[in-house]
């Protein structure tokens, strides 16, 4: 071969090598748009996971507030109970002043409007099946009249905010 034929093949050669070294830059750069492309595709993600983690947060905080004010209303509720069970026990007893009970009365029927308004109920208890969720049990007697694990007497009434209990209703059992 000649040496003009052997630069020409240089020429060639160097030629392709300049091509495939090209072709290699451009298959390991992306191109400008493919870069924004990404780029905008993880903004876009960012954005989702920040949208859904702040949802996440606003739902978990409502709940928290919620259960909050419960868990106060309850405490409020419970220290309050044992003048309910004061007044009831003043009503019960006699008296011959019949204006002093017409007022204790009055002030007893106020308390239970207030219960009332913040969504506490008395649990039932007095002849309803006996259930440890809402009934303590201290004392079982034997009765033929009452079914088996029914509630024979209430020595104390239980009260409930919403579906859960505060006190449970302090009772006798018949034929436990």
């Amino acid at each position: 071969m000649s040496e003009e034929n052997k630069n020409e093949l240089t020429e060639e050669e160097l030629e392709v090598t300049e091509a495939e070294e090209t072709q290699e830059v451009a298959e390991e750069e992306p191109s400008e748009e493919e870069k924004l492309r990404k780029e905008l595709e993880d903004s876009r993600d960012m954005y989702l996971r920040t949208v859904a983690e702040y949802d996440n947060f606003r739902k978990r905080t409502a709940k928290e507030k919620i259960e909050i004010y419960s868990d106060a209303t309850m405490k409020a509720v419970s220290e309050i109970l044992s003048v309910i069970d004061n007044f009831e026990r003043a009503l019960a007893v006699e008296t011959p002043d019949e204006n002093f009970k017409k007022g204790i009365q009055m002030i007893f029927n106020q308390y239970l409007e207030i219960l009332k308004k913040l969504g506490v109920s008395e649990i039932q208890a007095e002849g309803a099946q006996f259930n440890p969720e809402f009934h303590h049990a201290v004392q079982q007697i034997e009765n033929e009249e009452l079914g088996e694990n029914v509630v024979a007497t209430v020595f104390q009434k239980g009260y409930m905010l919403g579906d859960k209990v505060i006190r449970p209703s302090m009772v006798v059992v018949a034929n436990p």
